[in-house]
């Protein structure tokens, strides 16, 4: 049982560690770190939108889920949790349900963001 919980709560699956020989380490620190600087244009995209359009305040929340999730992977550039795969999933889904009320309510012709 401890097992299971520490694979599902605790393990550290990968952490990065500068200078080392595997060709793993350094393409997947620098991806997560490139992926977060585009999660945080996709926030500053509906943040934009949001100051133009005044629409109602659930953007700001669409905009800081963004955020959350590139702040996630600017950990994970680090270190990748049992703990981290979690919350990145709880952020997720938020992002898919936000992004589906506000499209629906607000920019119901657009598709993009």
């Amino acid at each position: 049982m401890s097992d299971l919980l520490d694979i599902l709560f605790t393990r550290t699956w990968w952490r990065y560690e500068p200078g080392s020989l595997s060709v793993y380490n350094e393409p997947y620190h620098w991806f997560n770190l490139a992926e977060a600087g585009a999660w945080f244009v996709f926030a500053a995209l509906v943040a934009r939108r949001h100051l133009i359009h005044r629409n109602g305040s659930i953007e700001w929340w669409y905009a800081l889920a963004f955020v959350a999730f590139g702040f996630t992977d600017v950990i994970e550039s680090q270190a990748l949790t049992s703990w981290l795969i979690w919350i990145k999933l709880a952020n997720l889904i938020a992002l898919i349900w936000l992004r589906a009320v506000v499209m629906r309510r607000y920019y119901p012709q657009s598709k993009l963001y």
